[in-house]
C-alpha cells in the first residue's frame, strides 16, 4: 500500500471557484509577461545539485516547466525580495524560490505536497515526525549561516534518503497537512547541536534514571514500646561517612569537570547566525491546544519559547508565506504566532486564502447542507441582502510535486541502510532494522560511566521474532551479571532469568502445575516461592553443606529444608501447618502451626526419626522420647503415641516427596541453562507474514522447502526403481564392486526376485484354498439343511454363493496370470542387471 494524495474539502473549495477565472485571467495578465518572464522557467544551478538529463527527462513536466501561474508567481517573489532588501538591508534574504533537481526555480511554498496519510502509524505528528527523523539522514548546510540555493521535491528526497534541515523540514510539513495539522515550514536560527544533530549532550529520554525516592518518616507514637538501641560503633560509621563524603567530592569534580567541558563545547563562534529550518504547529486544529515546535531531524517536539531557536525569520505553509516582523534578539520567547496580524508578520501574497478561511467555507458548506430548504421569497431576499464580492487576490498555485508515496516496506525498514547510531550524554543508541541482524537484534543501548563514553557500565538489547521468545537483554558490567526477559508461551513458563557467577534468578509466569514463581539458586541454598498451590506451599529454602560428607541417603547433600504455608481456613489453626523444617544432618523434623486467635505463640512439634540399627537394618521402635509437643492450649489433650508415631510417617514421605521434588528443581535448572546456551548458539527467527521483510523471506523459506521437499521425492522414487538399493546398502564399499561381488549381488538379486514371485503365488494360492474350502463347507450344510430352510434363507444362500464363486474364480485367474508372467518378469529383471552399469563391466 502508498500513501496517496486526496482532495479534501478545502481543495475543493479553491478549485471549484477559480478554475474558470484562473484561465481567464491568466490569458489576459501574462500577455505582458512572457516576453520579460520567460528566463525564469528555467535557470543555472550547479552540476552537483542537478539531475543529468536522462534523469530530468524522466521526471515530470511540472518539475521541469514552469506554468504560466508559476512564473508571474516568480516575478512577484523577485518584486518582494527587492523590496524586502531594500527597506531591511541589516537582514539576511528570504528563502523565496530555491532550486529543484531539475534546475529549475521553484517558489518555496508550491514545494509543499499535502499527502493524506493511509499507514495508521501516519495518522498523527509523533508517527509522521518519528518516521521522517529515521528515514532521512542529515545533510548539514555548507556554508551553515547560509540559505541553501537549492530544495528538491521531498518524492527526491525519500528516493535518496538524504537532506538537510529544510528538506527535512519540508517532508514533514507535507505530512502534517495531509493529516489536517496547522503545520508551517520555520526558517531561522538554531545552537549548534540542533543544527547539526549533535545529541551528545541530551539525556537519553528512556534512560532509566535511579533516583532515589524519599520515603517519610513514620510517626511514633508515644505510647508504643521502644525499641533497644543497636550497639553500633562510632569508629567505623566516621569511616563510612568519610567514605561517603569522598564519594560525594569525586561525583562534584566530575560534574565540574562535565560542565567545563561543557562550556568549552558550547562556545560557538556563530551562535545566533546558525540556519536551522523546523515546523510549527498552531492550535486549533486536531485537538491542539498549545502552538509547539517540531524538530524534524530529531523528531522531538519544543515549546515556543525553547532555548535552542534563537531567532525566526520566516514561515509558509502551501497557501502563503509570512516574514516574521517581531525582534528575535533574546530569541523566540515572547513572539506571537497569530499570522493574521499584519504588524508582526507580513504575508506575502495579501488577501490569498487562508488555512482559516477555507475551514470557516468548510463549515459553513456542512451547515448549508444540515439548514431545510427556504421558500424563494426569502432566496430573493437573501440575494438582495448580499454585497457585491470582494475582489479575488492571486492564490497559491498548487504544488509541481507529485504524489508522495511511502510504502509499507520503508515505515519498516525506515533506517538509512537498515541501522542508526545515536549518541546521548553517556549513552549510545544503535537502532536495526527487523531482521537485519540474524540474531533479531533491533535496538541495543550502550550507557557509559564517563562523559567520553569510554567505560561500559550497562547494555541494554531489544529483539524481535526470536524463536526462544527472547524480548530483551541486560549485561552490567559492574557485577557482571545478565538478565534475560521472554514473551509469555515460553517452555517452562520462564519470563525472566538474571546470572552471575554465584547466582542465578529465574521468574516464571504462574500458569505452572506446580504453581513456581521464583526460583534462586546459588552453590549453598537455593530459595523457591510459589503460588495458588492445592497444599497451600508458599515458599522453601533449601541450604547445601559447603563441605558435603558421602551419603547415598542424601545425594544432594541437603543439610536443611524450611517450607512456608498460606492459612488453610478448613482447618482449625492448631492444626494447620505454618512451617516445616527438614534437619537431615540432625535427623530432625520441626513443625510449627499457625497462630490460633487471640494467641502469640504458635504451637510446635519437633520429631527426632529412629536410626537404623546396623544388625537388624530395621528403624529402632518409637518412643515419646523422640518427639517434643508444645501445646498453647493447656487444656486441650495432648495427642497419643499412635498419633505421633503416625504423623512421623507422614512427615518422613513428605521429606522423601521434598527430596524428590529438589532433585528435579536442581535438574530444571541445568536443563534451562542447557537449552539457553544452545539457544544462543543456534538462533532461530520467526518470519511474520504480516511485515514485507518477514512476508518475502517467509515466501523464500518456504519455496526453498518445496524445492527439497520435491528434491527429496524425486530422490526416493529413483531409489524405489533402482532394485540393487537395498544389496548395495549391505556392502561396507558400494561405489567400488569387484568381480565376486557383481556376481553375488546379480545372484543375490534374481534370488530375491525369485522369492518375490513365489511369495506373492503362494499368498494367492492360500487365499484360493481358502476360499474353496469355505465355499465346500458352506455347500454341505446347504444339502444338509435344504429341505428345512425357508425362503429368505435359500436367497441367502444364492447370493453368497454367486459372490464366493466371482471371488473364487478372480482369484484363480490371478493365479494363472502371474503364473504366465513370471517367467517373462524373471527375464526382464536378468537384462536390466546385466545392462546395469555398476554390474555390467564384471558380467561380460
Amino acid at each position: 500500500m502508498e500513501t496517496v494524495p486526496e482532495l479534501d474539502d478545502e481543495e475543493q473549495v479553491i478549485i471549484g471557484k477559480t478554475q474558470e477565472e484562473e484561465e481567464k485571467e491568466d490569458d489576459q495578465d501574462l500577455t505582458t509577461l512572457e516576453q520579460g518572464l520567460s528566463d525564469m522557467s528555467i535557470v543555472s544551478a550547479p552540476k552537483e545539485l542537478v539531475l543529468n538529463q536522462e534523469a530530468t527527462e524522466l521526471c515530470p513536466e511540472s518539475y521541469r516547466i514552469n506554468s504560466p501561474k508559476e512564473i508571474q508567481l516568480l516575478a512577484m517573489a523577485e518584486n518582494f525580495q527587492r523590496q524586502y532588501s531594500y527597506l531591511y538591508p541589516e537582514r539576511k534574504p528570504l528563502l523565496l524560490c530555491p532550486i529543484n533537481e531539475c534546475g529549475v526555480k521553484k517558489f518555496v511554498s508550491t514545494t509543499l505536497r499535502p499527502t493524506s496519510p493511509v499507514h495508521p502509524e501516519l495518522f498523527t505528528w509523533e508517527g509522521c515526525a518519528s518516521f521522517v527523523a529515521d528515514f532521512l539522514s542529515l545533510e548539514p548546510l555548507d556554508p551553515p549561516v547560509e540559505l541553501p540555493r537549492y530544495l528538491p521535491s521531498s518524492t527526491s528526497v525519500l528516493q535518496s534518503q538524504r537532506g538537510t534541515c529544510f528538506e527535512f523540514s519540508t517532508l514533514l510539513c507535507s505530512l502534517l497537512l495531509g493529516a489536517h495539522y496547522d503545520a508551517y515550514c520555520v526558517s531561522g536560527y538554531a545552537v549548534r547541536e540542533m543544527c547539526l544533530l549533535d545529541q551528545s549532550l541530551q539525556e537519553f529520554p528512556l534512560l532509566d534514571t535511579a533516583d532515589e525516592t524519599v520515603i517519610p518518616e513514620k510517626q511514633t507514637n508515644k505510647y508504643s514500646m521502644r525499641k533497644v538501641r543497636e550497639a553500633k560503633s562510632r569508629f567505623m560509621e566516621d569511616q563510612a561517612q568519610k567514605k561517603q563524603d569522598a564519594k560525594a567530592a569525586l561525583l562534584q569534580k566530575e560534574m565540574l569537570l562535565e560542565d567545563q567541558r561543557r562550556e568549552q563545547r558550547s562556545a560557538d563562534p556563530m551562535r545566533g547566525i546558525r540556519v536551522h529550518c523546523w515546523v510549527l504547529i498552531l492550535s486549533g486544529s486536531r485537538d491542539v491546544q498549545k502552538n509547539f515546535f517540531i524538530d524534524a531531524l530529531t523528531g522531538n517536539s519544543y515549546a515556543t519559547d525553547s532555548n535552542n531557536f534563537l531567532g525566526v525569520e520566516s514561515v509558509w505553509n502551501n497557501f502563503n508565506y509570512y516574514v516574521n516582523m517581531q525582534n528575535c534578539s533574546t530569541g523566540c520567547a515572547g513572539m506571537v504566532y497569530d499570522l493574521e496580524d499584519i504588524q508582526m508578520w507580513e504575508p506575502f501574497l495579501y488577501g490569498a486564502t487562508s488555512k482559516k478561511q477555507l475551514l470557516l467555507e468548510v463549515l459553513k458548506r456542512k451547515d448549508a447542507r444540515e439548514v431545510p430548504k427556504r421558500s424563494s421569497s426569502d432566496d430573493e431576499e437573501k440575494e438582495d441582502e448580499k454585497e457585491q464580492p470582494p475582489l479575488r487576490a492571486f492564490d497559491m498555485p498548487r504544488s509541481w510535486v507529485s504524489s508522495i508515496s511511502i510504502s509499507r516496506k520503508d515505515l519498516e525498514n525506515r533506517w538509512p541502510g537498515g541501522q542508526k547510531v545515536t549518541r546521548y550524554r553517556k549513552a549510545k543508541l544503535e537502532t536495526f532494522a527487523p531482521y537485519m541482524r540474524p540474531d533479531g537484534l533491533v535496538t541495543r543501548l550502550t550507557t557509559y560511566r564517563d562523559i567520553d563514553c569510554t567505560e561500559v557500565v550497562l547494555v541494554k538489547e531489544s529483539y524481535r521474532h526470536r524463536g526462544d521468545l527472547l524480548e530483551r537483554r541486560e549485561f552490567s558490567v559492574i557485577d557482571g551479571s545478565t538478565k534475560q526477559y521472554f514473551r509469555i508461551g515460553r517452555c517452562l513458563n520462564l519470563i525472566n532469568l538474571r546470572q552471575t557467577d554465584s547466582e542465578c534468578v529465574m521468574e516464571f509466569s504462574g500458569f505452572r502445575a506446580d504453581g513456581l514463581v521464583r526460583r534462586v539458586e546459588s552453590a549453598s541454598e537455593m530459595t523457591e516461592i510459589f503460588e495458588d498451590r492445592t497444599d497451600f506451599l508458599r515458599y522453601r529454602h533449601v541450604g547445601f553443606d559447603d563441605k558435603p560428607p558421602v551419603s547415598e541417603n542424601n545425594p544432594l547433600q541437603i543439610h536443611k529444608v524450611v517450607e512456608y504455608f498460606h492459612r488453610n481456613r478448613s482447618k482449625p489453626a492448631n492444626k494447620d501447618v505454618a512451617e516445616r523444617v527438614f534437619l537431615l544432618a540432625e535427623r530432625c523434623i520441626e513443625v510449627t502451626y499457625h497462630l490460633e486467635d487471640f494467641r502469640y505463640i504458635p504451637s510446635k512439634m519437633s520429631f527426632t526419626k529412629p536410626r537404623v540399627s546396623m544388625e537388624t537394618g530395621k528403624a529402632d521402635n518409637f518412643s515419646l522420647d523422640l518427639v517434643s509437643v508444645f501445646q498453647v492450649d493447656p487444656s486441650e489433650e495432648p495427642p497419643g503415641i499412635l498419633t505421633l508415631y503416625l504423623m512421623l510417617q507422614e512427615l518422613m514421605k513428605d521429606e522423601e516427596k521434598v527430596l524428590i521434588e529438589i532433585q528435579e528443581s536442581k535438574k530444571e535448572v541445568r536443563d534451562i541453562l542447557a537449552s539457553r546456551r544452545q539457544e544462543d548458539t543456534d538462533i532461530e527467527l520467526i518470519f511474520c507474514p504480516w511485515t514485507t521483510i518477514g512476508a518475502a523471506k517467509a515466501q523464500h523459506q518456504r519455496q526453498e522447502m518445496e524445492r527439497m521437499a520435491a528434491e527429496e521425492q524425486r530422490w526416493m522414487r529413483e531409489k524405489e526403481e533402482d532394485i540393487l538399493a537395498p544389496f548395495l546398502i549391505r556392502l561396507d564399499v558400494a561405489e567400488i564392486l569387484t568381480i565376486k561381488d557383481a556376481k553375488q549381488l546379480y545372484q543375490n538379486c534374481l534370488d530375491d526376485f525369485k522369492k518375490g514371485l513365489e511369495k506373492r503365488r503362494s499368498l494367492i494360492q492360500e487365499r484360493y484354498d481358502k476360499e474353496t474350502q469355505e465355499l465346500h463347507k458352506e455347500q454341505q450344510l446347504y444339502r444338509k439343511k435344504q429341505p428345512f430352510m425357508t425362503k429368505e434363507q435359500e436367497e441367502q444362500y444364492q447370493t453368497y454363493y454367486s459372490e464366493k464363486s466371482l471371488l473364487i474364480r478372480t482369484t484363480k485367474a490371478r493365479l494363472n496370470m502371474l503364473e504366465k508372467a513370471a517367467p517373462l518378469q524373471l527375464h526382464n529383471v536378468e537384462q536390466k542387471l546385466k545392462l546395469d552399469p555398476r554390474l555390467s563391466p564384471h558380467l561380460l
